[in-house]
């Protein structure tokens, strides 16, 4: 089989695996359980919590001592078999830890993917700047086919979820032992102590202003992401409590809608080199910014009726505000950072977003909601969605007063590297 084949096989999965429950686990949890918000925002945390330590350890054991392709099927099938668990959870405290035994083994399967990948690649003698970027955007497709999957087979509200997921995640292990050898490399020479092998250098970056302040910023919108993933089916899901949208395909097909949102990250991926290149990292990021204050305020005034242009644009503006931080960023961090941490610096980049804004973003959320914006009738979605608004607003004007950088066009390069 064609190496480029089995990694778009490979990326397809690994989507399809997370996008099967991580957008329709709310409605799961809050039409069949009725547990609390504030509960299941430590749930969303847990993707948080696992990306905080997992990369880096899974990444010294693939640098050291095993293959990194087989690395990553153990902990798919691990991560599967777990998964298949959740459907006989009855309580969410057990539910919280299945779930973050869970992300313990997905999260850094997605660094490990873009390791055996690129390694394959290079030993094919491709080029992976043109080769890597039509491979990975086969990965949102797998995650739009798998919430599109979960809605039409009814299952958006069900226990089956976990188990298409689960089942996706066993075979995909079993792939993997099949996808091409990427071997430990070693320890290099010039490593001679724990903190450069842990790539803990990096946080030395902390030290300098402008990278602090992108860190930091890092951060808050990592927290905005996990908003939307957390409640945005939930949202459309509740307007069936509301007669005239009962019966309405936004209601029948919440998930369908949602995936909108990332049908519109393929488009906007091939629209950054534009952007960058014309108004520069600084001005596409607070672009970005702008496109979660939009997301958010559209949610905030739109429904399945006169309102449905407003939830189809939110998903729409959802690819830019997604795609101008996550790239520009990562893209921002290679630039500005010495060669000798620079992979350590792009995984303190995960780790802001993934990590510590994933927690902000999931605990908080949920305590804010469930004290200010829950009662008995339900959830007050225009005040939720409103002061998240507020929330990307605020984040945007302190970025645009306080973050300086120069614009440099040559230095900017082709965005794929």
């Amino acid at each position: 089989m064609n190496v480029k084949i089995k990694l778009t096989i490979m990326s397809f999965l690994q989507f399809f695996v997370w996008g099967a429950w991580l957008i329709t686990v709310g409605v799961y949890w809050f039409q069949n359980k009725q547990w609390s918000g504030a509960e299941f925002g430590a749930v969303f945390s847990t993707m948080g919590i696992a990306s905080l330590f997992m990369p880096t350890l899974t990444g010294i054991i693939a640098d050291k001592w095993m293959n990194a392709e087989k690395l990553y099927g153990i902990l798919h099938i691990l991560g599967g078999l777990t998964l298949m668990l959740v459907p006989t959870i009855g309580n969410p405290s057990d539910f919280f830890w299945i779930i973050l035994l869970a992300m313990v083994f997905y999260m850094p399967t997605i660094a490990l993917s873009n390791s055996i990948s690129y390694n394959a690649l290079k030993i094919n003698g491709l080029d992976i700047v043109k080769s890597f970027p039509p491979i990975r955007v086969w990965g949102t497709v797998g995650f739009i086919v798998a919430m599109w999957i979960t809605n039409l087979s009814g299952n958006k509200a069900s226990a089956n979820q976990f188990y298409i997921a689960g089942f996706v995640g066993v075979a995909l292990g079993v792939y993997a032992f099949f996808l091409p050898k990427c071997p430990p490399l070693g320890t290099t020479k010039g490593e001679k102590s724990m903190v450069k092998m842990l790539g803990l250098d990096a946080f030395k970056l902390f030290k300098n202003y402008k990278m602090a302040l992108f860190f930091l910023f890092s951060m808050l919108l990592g927290a905005a992401l996990q908003l939307t993933n957390a409640y945005g089916d939930v949202f459309l899901d509740d307007f069936k409590h509301i007669p005239e949208f009962a019966d309405s395909i936004v209601v029948k097909y919440s998930t369908l809608i949602m995936s909108i949102s990332q049908m519109s990250e393929t488009l906007f991926i091939l629209a950054i080199p534009f952007f960058l290149k014309r108004f520069g990292i600084k001005k596409v990021m607070l672009i970005s910014m702008i496109a979660w204050v939009l997301r958010f305020g559209l949610f905030a005034y739109g429904d399945p009726g006169s309102g449905v242009w407003m939830i189809i644009l939110s998903g729409i503006v959802y690819g830019m505000a997604f795609d101008f931080f996550n790239i520009s960023g990562s893209l921002f961090v290679e630039t500005e950072t010495d060669s000798s941490i620079r992979n350590s610096a792009q995984g303190l980049f995960m780790m802001m977003t993934n990590g510590f804004g994933a927690i902000l973003g999931s605990i908080a959320s949920g305590i804010i909601i469930d004290l200010y914006f829950t009662s008995e009738v339900g959830k007050d979605w225009n005040g939720i969605w409103l002061t998240f608004a507020i929330y990307a607003l605020i984040v945007a004007f302190l970025f645009a007063i306080l973050f300086k950088h120069k614009h440099n066009p040559e230095k900017i390069g082709d965005v794929s590297h």
